[in-house]
């Protein structure tokens, strides 16, 4: 497999741009917990994530959920997003990945892979991201924030390399496209930590409010693990 990306387009050059918003893992770090519907300021991690892509101007949102898909659908009732539910979320993010890609639409120049623990992805971000895309090098089909040498999310690629990735096997996804294209891949270097910062585990959680005053709280009835 080779996907051919076109020519890095102009800044100024409308692009059709997809988001996939991934949120089906189990969050064994977190208690057994859907840390996605951790709240800042009130507003569940899920919502700001939509939110930033709906700011940015993203005309199709598909959601993949897993465990704790029904509690987690309860928060996305106001959104225009279509929800997939992968029925098998034990077999890892790459599978997420693919049935997340599978739903979209075919009418787009690129896809927004994201993840729905980033507590301070902002639209603005978002849109810096797709501005990189924009004017990548030439040749290239995937952009990946790297903060201090190592990468961020979320990702944006070609719709080739979408279809690409589709066409191999079910443990193919786009890192590991990354890993066989190496020369394709554009690592867009900027100083935004927002783009590395997740949380995982409780610890995540504590360092986030040490670092910047902001402190994540778990809904009312989620506040005491099983």
């Amino acid at each position: 497999m080779d996907a051919k990306p076109p020519p890095a387009a102009s800044l100024h050059t409308p692009l059709t741009v997809s988001a996939v918003l991934l949120a089906a893992g189990s969050a064994s770090r977190m208690g057994h917990r859907p840390k996605c519907l951790l709240e800042l300021d009130g507003v569940p991690l899920i919502q700001r994530q939509l939110m930033a892509l709906a700011g940015a101007g993203m005309g199709e949102v598909v959601v993949v959920l897993g465990h704790y898909a029904d509690r987690i659908e309860k928060a996305l009732k106001e959104f225009p997003v279509r929800l997939v539910r992968n029925p098998q979320p034990d077999d890892g993010q790459i599978a997420s990945q693919r049935m997340g890609l599978r739903a979209l639409s075919a009418r787009m120049d690129a896809v927004l892979v994201a993840l729905a623990d980033q507590p301070l992805i902002t639209a603005q971000d978002v849109l810096d991201l797709i501005g990189a895309y924009k004017k990548r090098p030439t040749g290239t089909g995937v952009v990946q924030p790297a903060v201090d040498g190592k990468p961020g999310n979320p990702v944006v690629f070609s719709s080739a390399v979408r279809e690409d990735i589709l066409a191999g096997e079910s443990f193919f996804g786009c890192r590991q496209w990354q890993a066989a294209h190496p020369e394709q891949v554009h690592r867009w270097v900027t100083p935004n930590t927002r783009y590395r910062t997740d949380v995982d585990t409780p610890q995540d959680i504590e360092a986030l409010a040490a670092r910047t005053g902001q402190r994540l709280q778990w809904p009312a009835d989620l506040a005491v693990g099983p």
